[in-house]
């Protein structure tokens, strides 16, 4: 056996230890890896037509005597399960990627070290150098290139989920900028305060989504609650829509900005626990792509249907989006998380990951259920250890990187710390500052005064306003893109400067443009430029970096504060704005300016760099947890080459599946993962007798 690199001692198993509960997985330890249960006398196995000699199953054995009987590869993905938090986050590539690192280079080691020991056994004589360091760059490769099989190998009805569910993150940013155009044409006349009110009103809403989206998700279930999500932005569109005065359509965006408020906590928990752990970065990139198109949507749809006669379309567009939404329900399927966290013997669960995941034998499911179920757990065990490092008296840390040994990103629910008990915290009271500060600075800064108001903005500027909103909301689509590549590249506080430097020499540029220093077209520029330095900088790293700040016992109540002072901030902006721009004229965008010279500042002298934790530390982290086992037949290579027959007929069994889906879509006979599952369809267990190959020589290493 192979114990963990670098680990003090080796478990020197037992098996009058082994645990009956694990009696199942040890009947397993002497079997070899079947192939399409095609099996020759002579040891080997068919694989399509090819014969190749049977690989002895890789296992490991904890200090407890249980044992795990698991592949390199679902090793891999029981880690990633156990580190990557369920929920899709704009800017959480970095972290897939740096775990998935650690943990190659982490298999590759166990697998030099056994191919080194059965040399020694059959040879005499190790391994060379050269031949341990190119071993170890293949295994690496290889794992690598297998735990990345999840963000190509994707099914047909986790594509529809997810298109399903970020519907809602769409209408988000739509109803963002769809009041921008069409002030001059709905229900005039009306005053600046009253528009600026119904304007407003969406930022009033949101934060009493925001609040209430956690608990209904718990009791409703992920896909309940998105569908009452989805009839609030159907009542507020339909209100709005038929909106007989102001009064009307200030309530209306009250119930949307609600909606909205609980879409943008909803969603990215639904993708995150219905997405392997591989997918979760690239979909939290998504909902934030769905979001910038909303804007951008609405401001196309304006240059048609901003008018006297056709402004209530414009705003019927949440109303129809919300009732395809409701047709498309039936793809909505309920994340296998939250039904196994409520029964870990879930049926339905189980019927679902098959679909999700594309499996076809009863026990690659269960493997799944396996890393859930695990992953349910490490959580819950951050969460006691949390609660009680909450009740314990207050230390002084002095390294503020001992932080980093929990997990930043537990989605921890504890509630139990207050804000001002951050503040009374002295080694957290600068982190709480600084989250605050950035909070403020991405609202303060101006940005949705461009979102909500740029027509009106551009009027006198440019010959249509509509073009240079339109404008604005494209180069906000390319700037998300952007950042997404600079946030794996460039550390978060150098984002910030440059975000927020940026965006005030931009501001300058701005009043000089509208005070005639410049031409008109400088002004333009400006603000495309203004918008490009937020989305790099201010727009996303406020939010992702609470989480790589705080402790996971912090988390919960440091995202609630930054949520509630966010929300505040917006609702700020968009009422007050109206009457800076009608009191400041060139000026307006002077009091923006003075917060990003503040935020500038700050960032520069206070700030601390957060870059998330690199791929040494997580496999650091992973030697120290798994210090105590030992494996056993972990070679890496032999697997990937019995592993390559199974992958390319995976491959085409799902191109099968992906057919015969097509097939009962079109006559009618599609399953959408709710019909119940047929008593016959899952095969009973095995039976827990124990087998009578001789598998505990195989343990101890000694023939009985």
């Amino acid at each position: 056996g192979v114990r963990s690199p670098f680990s003090s001692f080796a478990f020197q198993s037992n098996p009058s230890r082994i645990k009956s509960r694990s009696m199942h997985a040890m009947s397993n330890l002497v079997d070899t890896l079947e192939l399409n249960n095609q099996s020759n006398a002579n040891g080997t196995i068919g694989v399509n037509g090819c014969t190749k000699k049977a690989v002895p199953k890789s296992y490991s054995v904890s200090a407890d005597g249980s044992v795990s009987v698991l592949t390199p590869l679902q090793m891999g993905r029981h880690e990633l399960y156990e580190n990557i938090p369920f929920t899709a986050v704009f800017g959480m590539q970095k972290k897939e990627r740096n775990l998935s690192r650690a943990f190659a280079s982490y298999a590759a080691d166990l697998d030099i070290i056994e191919a080194d020991q059965k040399a020694v056994a059959t040879t005499q004589q190790h391994l060379s150098h050269q031949d341990l360091e190119k071993r170890h760059s293949q295994a690496e490769l290889i794992m690598m290139d297998q735990l990345e099989l999840d963000n190509v190998m994707v099914t047909t009805p986790l594509i529809f989920a997810i298109l399903v569910a970020t519907m809602s993150q769409f209408l988000v940013g739509y109803n963002t900028g769809v009041m921008n155009a069409p002030e001059n044409v709905v229900l005039t006349p009306h005053s600046t305060g009253i528009w600026g009110l119904a304007v407003a009103a969406f930022a009033v809403g949101g934060p009493f989504g925001a609040n209430i989206a956690g608990n209904l998700a718990d009791t409703r279930g992920r896909r309940g609650a998105l569908l009452i999500n989805t009839w609030l932005f159907l009542l507020g569109g339909l209100i709005q829509t038929l909106a007989i005065d102001m009064f009307s359509i200030i309530i209306a965006r009250f119930i949307i900005g609600f909606a909205s408020g609980f879409s943008s906590v909803l969603v990215p928990i639904y993708l995150g626990e219905l997405a392997p752990p591989t997918l979760r970065g690239m979909l939290g990139t998504l909902t934030q792509f769905a979001l910038v198109l909303g804007i951008l949507v609405s401001d196309l749809l304006a240059f048609p249907l901003a008018s006297p006669l056709k402004w209530r379309i414009l705003f019927s567009v949440t109303a129809i989006v919300a009732i395809i939404q409701l047709f498309c329900a039936p793809w909505l399927l309920e994340t296998p998380r939250w039904l196994l966290n409520r029964d870990t013997n879930s049926r339905k669960a189980r019927y679902i990951i098959k679909q999700l995941r594309g499996f076809r034998t009863y026990e690659e499911v269960e493997t799944e259920v396996g890393h859930f179920v695990s992953a349910i757990q490490a959580q819950t065990m951050k969460q006691h250890q949390n609660q009680n490092a909450n009740n314990a008296p207050p230390t002084n840390h002095n390294n503020s990187n001992q932080k980093k040994q929990t997990d930043n990103n537990s989605n921890s629910n504890n509630n139990t710390t207050t804000i001002m008990e951050l503040f009374q915290d002295k080694s957290v009271r600068l982190l709480v500052i600084s989250c605050l500060v950035l909070q403020m600075s991405q609202q303060l800064c101006g940005i949705n005064a461009v979102f909500y108001y740029s027509t009106s903005f551009f009027e006198g500027v440019i010959d249509n306003p509509l073009d240079g909103t339109t404008i604005v909301g494209g180069v906000n689509v390319l700037a998300t893109y952007v950042a997404l590549l600079l946030m794996d590249v460039v550390g978060r506080r150098t984002l910030i400067l440059w975000s927020s430097g940026g965006m005030f020499v931009c501001c300058i540029f701005i009043v000089l443009s509208l005070l005639k220093y410049f031409p008109n077209i400088v002004a333009l520029i400006a603000v495309n430029l203004y918008v490009s330095f937020f989305e790099i900088g201010l727009g996303p790293i406020p939010w992702l970096i609470v989480a790589e700040m705080f402790d996971a016992k912090y988390v919960a109540t440091a995202m609630s504060a930054s949520c509630q002072l966010n929300w505040a901030c917006n609702f700020i902006v968009g009422i007050t704005f109206p009457y800076m721009n009608n009191c400041l004229g060139p000026y307006s965008f002077v009091p923006f300016a003075t917060v990003l010279l503040f935020a500038f500042i700050f960032a520069a002298i206070w700030l601390p760099e957060t870059q998330g934790t690199t791929p040494e530390e997580l496999q650091a982290e992973l030697i120290r947890k798994n210090s105590t086992t030992v494996y056993h037949n972990l070679n890496i290579h032999e697997s990937a080459d019995s592993s390559l027959a199974i992958n390319m007929e995976w491959r085409h069994a799902m191109e099968q599946l992906k057919k015969e889906e097509e097939e009962a879509m079109q006559s009618g006979n599609y399953n959408y993962g709710f019909q119940p599952i047929e008593r016959g369809s899952i095969p009973s267990n095995r039976s827990n007798t124990p087998p009578t190959s001789d598998w505990q020589s195989v343990v101890s290493g000694v023939k009985q």
